[in-house]
């Protein structure tokens, strides 16, 4: 039975990850009492990764959506080349060379292992079958121990600054089910721009 059941679990799990490449959401944002909507001149999008390649890649998907916008926007690699944290005279710096009035920061926050269970169970055979039929429906019919499959889950973090008043203007919560780098990049990218763009904290002057 075992080696009947495995074509099975195995195409639980490819239904399983092809539902998580689609799953990114904002599962908590906050926008500040005080704006209605922004009309920002330019964004400084800062991703926080010690892996150049990585934050590169953020950068430049969100520098590109919000060009799509209408709104200028550059990459902080252009202006901050150290790969690790900086203090601030030298932010500061960054973003008064960059000439930006708004600076957007993503940060992976942790990673959730998950589970699904498959618990096998198989509806019973229809009766008045013979005998030849009842075996094949029997087949059908049985209760196996139920399986596990494992998945793990991305909470990231972004959040919008008012750079010429420093404060905190938006802060969106996001989760991803990963399936590869470039597209998970391109989702969430998505799904922050979608949320911006719903509070109209991202629309050309």
């Amino acid at each position: 039975m075992g080696k009947r059941l495995a074509p099975r679990r195995a195409i639980f799990a490819l239904i399983l990850a092809l539902a998580g490449c689609a799953s990114t959401r904002v599962v908590h944002e906050w926008t500040s009492p005080d704006v209605a909507s922004e009309h920002f001149k330019k964004f400084l999008v800062i991703a926080i990764s010690k892996q150049p390649g990585i934050r590169r890649s953020f950068e430049d998907e969100f520098v590109a959506r919000i060009k799509a916008a209408g709104v200028d926007a550059v990459p902080s690699y252009g202006f901050i080349t150290e790969d690790g944290p900086v203090e601030e005279p030298r932010l500061r710096e960054a973003v008064e060379k960059a000439g930006a009035d708004a600076t957007l920061i993503t940060r992976l926050v942790r990673v959730e292992r998950k589970y699904s269970v498959d618990y096998g169970y198989y509806p019973p055979p229809m009766l008045g079958f013979g005998f030849y039929r009842g075996y094949s429906a029997a087949w059908v019919g049985y209760y196996e121990p139920a399986a596990v499959y494992p998945y793990d889950v991305y909470i990231s973090e972004t959040n919008l600054y008012d750079t010429a008043r420093n404060q905190l203007i938006w802060s969106g919560t996001v989760e991803t089910t990963p399936e590869s780098i470039s597209k998970d990049i391109a989702h969430y990218v998505d799904t922050v721009i979608r949320a911006l763009r719903a509070r109209n904290l991202l629309a050309a002057r």
